[in-house]
């Protein structure tokens, strides 16, 4: 029920003012203003969801969650969608959900390997190490930053190999339709890493949608923001969501939301464990849990992003599209990303490999390969846009097995392997790909909040940068 009281009403009405009137707009002042990769888009709707989320007081996870995870596995055509407080840890939780003894034969053990691509961002890498598996690294494809595909069957061990935990590179969806089919025929988990990817379409099916779990992040440079947020999707296996919460909430084996009491009707009816009979259910812990949840505010906030993702997924498209009509020329000196299954591009669109799925990604950035042979580097380029104050990034951690926390734990194993001992990781090939991507791969912004004027400049400053002589050819 609406609140009466004046009060009420009158804050929330200064709540709105006050947004308009911050978010008036003013011109884009081109080398003064920053220009950045990512950022919140948000009106007063946001900030009055919150403001009254927090005026009704309920800080933990609450009715506004509960509405939150419901609209987001309608949107996602899943069983479930469980929030968390980042996509980090939706990919913990996912992770370790998998690890429970509930699960059999096919639970993922200590020793036991989960194939991943070299590429990326960390986060999708650690839980893999943290829940004492081993990732199995397969190479990037360059021209669209996901897996090759083709490297799936040698990565692949007998009853060692039990996941398959990947993300869709910068929205682009990688190629379920090959890796869907290697893990159904191998009996494998698959997890899709889609915390950059959500709104993206592969064969007509919303990524997140294809795997036996999914994941979500929710920080602002994303496609929608709870300020910090997350969540884990359950695609169709109802055991998992029991798993997924329990991991998140503690460990627990209860599954009361939080202020509920009884919910399966003998809540000092169990005897687990060693527990004594009648033990409090809501506090006999299954496994080895975490406390990851956010909070009903953020998730009042999410249901207002998530009621805009259709209007954002769109202006990411036509954003990336308006910058690679503008940087056509640059083809002599830059490889530009192609979603999976597209052949090339040209002003009328895509081709594609004939009879392949339908692919149509919700763009998290606009990646450019700059070629061995250009007059500059990737990171002459790098230093020329931020001289114009135009936000880039590099593809994340690049090949994450030379990260400092991988090599370390590689040099440690090879310096006094204990006997019997797993390597920390195994690779697969010589991932030239995902080298290739971290000495050369740079992207820019396509986020909802880039009006013309600023994709202009961008694509000037770009041009500039790649034509002139400002930029240096250096050695990265």
């Amino acid at each position: 029920m609406e609140n009466q009281e004046p009060e009420y009403a009158q804050i929330l009405e200064l709540t709105r003012q006050l947004v308009r009137k911050r978010q008036q707009a003013s011109s884009f002042q081109a080398g003064q203003d920053p220009v950045p990769y990512a950022g919140r888009v948000y009106d007063e709707r946001e900030v009055e969801a919150g403001v009254r989320s927090m005026l009704d007081f309920w800080l933990t996870l609450g009715p506004e969650g509960d509405a939150l995870e419901r609209s987001l596995a309608t949107a996602l055509g899943v069983r479930s969608s469980h929030l968390v407080n980042s996509g980090s840890s939706a990919n913990l939780v996912a992770v370790s959900a998998l690890t429970s003894h509930s699960l059999g034969a096919r639970r993922l053990c200590p020793g036991d390997e989960v194939i991943t691509v070299a590429a990326g961002f960390p986060t999708t890498v650690s839980p893999i190490i943290q829940n004492r598996a081993v990732p199995v690294f397969i190479d990037n494809d360059p021209s669209t930053g996901n897996a090759r595909v083709e490297q799936l069957e040698d990565a692949f061990v007998p009853g060692k190999t039990k996941a398959v935990f990947m993300a869709h590179t910068l929205g682009n969806p990688f190629d379920l339709a090959a890796v869907t089919d290697f893990c159904q025929r191998h009996d494998l988990w698959l997890i899709e890493d889609n915390c950059d990817a959500l709104g993206s379409l592969y064969d007509g099916r919303p990524t997140g949608s294809f795997g036996d779990l999914s994941t979500q992040s929710f920080y602002p440079p994303h496609h929608i923001t709870m300020g910090e947020g997350g969540a884990v999707n359950i695609v169709r296996n109802a055991r998992l969501k029991v798993l997924v919460e329990s991991f998140r909430d503690w460990g627990r084996d209860c599954w009361c939301a939080s202020g509920c009491d009884d919910t399966c009707g003998k809540r000092f009816g169990w005897q687990l464990g060693e527990l004594p009979e009648g033990y409090d259910h809501k506090y006999i812990y299954t496994h080895l849990g975490y406390n990851l949840k956010p909070t009903d505010p953020q998730a009042a906030i999410g249901r207002v992003q998530l009621e805009k993702l259709a209007t954002f997924v769109s202006a990411r498209s036509s954003n990336w599209n308006t910058l690679r009509r503008n940087l056509a020329d640059l083809e002599e000196h830059v490889d530009f990303m192609l979603p999976t299954h597209a052949t090339g591009w040209s002003e009328a669109g895509f081709s594609w490999q004939p009879g392949s799925p339908e692919v149509d990604p919700s763009w998290f950035g606009f990646m450019m390969v700059v070629k061995e042979n250009a007059p500059f580097s990737r990171t002459g380029l790098a230093n020329a846009l931020d001289q114009h104050k135009i936000g880039n990034r590099m593809l994340f951690g690049g090949n994450l097995v030379r990260q400092p926390a991988l090599v370390r734990l590689r040099r440690e194993y090879e310096k006094n392997p204990a006997a019997g001992a797993q390597p920390p990781f195994r690779v697969v090939g010589d991932l030239t790909g995902a080298d290739r991507l971290m000495n050369q791969a740079i992207f820019v912004g396509v986020y909802p909040g880039l009006n013309d004027e600023q994709l202009t400049f961008m694509s000037d400053c770009i041009r500039q940068a790649c034509h002139g002589q400002s930029v240096a050819k250096t050695v990265v």
